[in-house]
């Protein structure tokens, strides 16, 4: 059972490592200092949840509604697109909305919402746990869910490392020219992941 914990948290951890619109999210929040201890919770739980539901067999529902992939698909490309529009705009006005001191910060519920939004509205996040990780856990036998609690863990020690480690970056992030960089590196990041999908 340790092999396939072990397994499962390796699993987990090179799959969510990998830069994505919700990992940039979680950096940004964490560089800005702001809620960021509920957008670890709200990504590493939403993460926990899926794996647990390709772990128990939701990954079956990709065999029985054969379409459901290509709509998560565009209209997981519509919401990358708008996004990273949204963060070039951003950089256009200075990187204002980024900089941690200054002007009102979002609201929990208005962050809680795009957290959210990126995180399920992502066809790859459904790729990654219901069906790669829900077929490579059936591979484990008697160890499947000890694969699956791996990678749970995975998720919630890489998104909290992310989000409070970001503050090591804060005299980086101290000029505001870097904040500009930052936008337009999400933005970028944002429509990579959104042509991805188009040409996948």
């Amino acid at each position: 059972m340790l092999g396939s914990f072990g397994a499962g948290y390796a699993t987990g951890l090179s799959l969510i490592a990998a830069i994505g619109a919700q990992n940039a999210f979680v950096l940004r929040q964490g560089l800005r200092r702001e809620h960021v201890g509920a957008v670890v919770a709200t990504c590493a739980l939403s993460d926990a949840l899926l794996i647990f539901a390709g772990v128990t067999g939701m990954g079956a529902v990709e065999n029985a509604l054969p379409g459901a992939s290509t709509v998560m698909r565009w209209l997981g490309v519509a919401f990358l697109l708008v996004y990273g529009g949204l963060r070039f705009r951003a950089a256009l006005k200075g990187g204002e909305a980024l900089r941690p001191a200054e002007g009102q910060k979002a609201s929990l519920q208005r962050v809680l919402a795009t957290c959210l939004l990126l995180t399920w509205a992502n066809p790859h996040v459904y790729l990654d746990t219901l069906v790669l990780i829900g077929a490579l856990s059936a591979a484990q036998g008697a160890g499947a869910m000890a694969f699956g609690w791996g990678a749970m863990l995975a998720s919630f020690t890489f998104f909290a490392a992310l989000g409070y480690g970001a503050r090591l970056l804060a005299p980086v992030f101290a000029r505001e020219q870097a904040w500009v960089w930052l936008e337009i590196g999400v933005g970028l990041t944002m429509w990579l992941i959104a042509a991805s999908l188009a040409l996948g």
